[in-house]
């Protein structure tokens, strides 16, 4: 087991299966897939820092649907959502984003995902992205982590290219790159071989996937990195926030496929 390792004998077989993963991402799907590409009334929530933060009700209705069944499974454990907030306490914790990727979801564009992540104690162990309009699934269980799409399945791993100037750049969005990262990031975007913008959380999974080396993202919340952690993780790459430490509670968050390519871009950005 490539991560994981400081949880005891107990905690792991405490820790769900894979299958319940599927459970909660096939809840999710019958409510986001109905209401994609749509018409569906798009709301703004308030959000420091944007004049436009989009929430449907696709958003409300999958994650009220996760958090039924993870409560009829597991009711001492805490849920943490970006639509509904934090219930309970101790030391397990569900983060959920039911549509990670608003944006592209009402532009009718194939790159949001439902994101369930478990942590045990703060730390990210269980994660879950769900595509379900390619039929893609991302996940991280004990054993390791896994894509399938048609029912065939397959392991993750990141790839090596190498070096900086091979390597795949991904952020999101180049208007939430603040003043004190931009000189850092045009100094990595000159150095890698290309970089790309809007994936989202589905760019993130193509890290894990070996299709992309490095992704920065400025400001996450803990709902939209936790489930993508041990995914990346148990393929190979490297999660961490900008100043080196853990990333579940998000902030600026620097993800590689490699620790050499993470430690060259920390350089390269700071």
């Amino acid at each position: 087991m490539r991560e994981g390792r400081h949880l005891t004998r107990v905690q792991v077989m405490t820790l769900p299966d894979a299958a319940f993963l599927h459970r909660l991402a096939d809840l999710a799907d019958a409510e986001t897939m109905p209401r994609y590409r749509a018409d569906i009334a798009v709301d703004n929530k308030p959000k420091e820092g944007y004049t436009f933060d989009p929430v449907t009700e696709a958003d409300r209705a999958a994650e009220a649907a996760i958090r039924a069944e993870i409560s009829a499974h597991f009711p001492d454990h805490a849920i943490l959502g970006e639509e509904l907030g934090l219930t309970g306490s101790g030391r397990f914790r569900w983060v959920l984003d039911p549509v990670d990727g608003t944006r592209p979801f009402i532009c009718g564009l194939p790159v949001w995902g439902t994101l369930i992540g478990l942590t045990v104690d703060g730390r990210a162990e269980l994660g879950m992205m769900s595509q379900p309009f390619t039929r893609e699934r991302f996940w991280a269980d004990r054993e390791g982590a896994w894509t399938q799409r048609d029912g065939i399945r397959r392991q993750l791993t990141t790839r090596d290219v190498g070096s900086l100037d091979r390597a795949i750049l991904h952020t999101t969005s180049p208007e939430q790159i603040g003043e004190g990262l931009a000189n850092g990031f045009e100094r990595l975007k000159a150095a890698v071989r290309m970089t790309r913008y809007g994936g989202e959380c589905y760019a993130m999974a193509m890290i894990a996937a070996g299709r992309i080396d490095l992704a920065i993202e400025p400001s996450l919340q803990p709902y939209d990195i936790v489930a993508l952690i041990p995914i990346i993780k148990r393929a190979g790459g490297i999660v961490t926030r900008l100043d080196g430490g853990p990333a579940e509670e998000g902030g600026a968050v620097v993800v590689a496929a490699t620790s050499a390519l993470h430690a060259e871009a920390l350089r390269i950005l700071i």
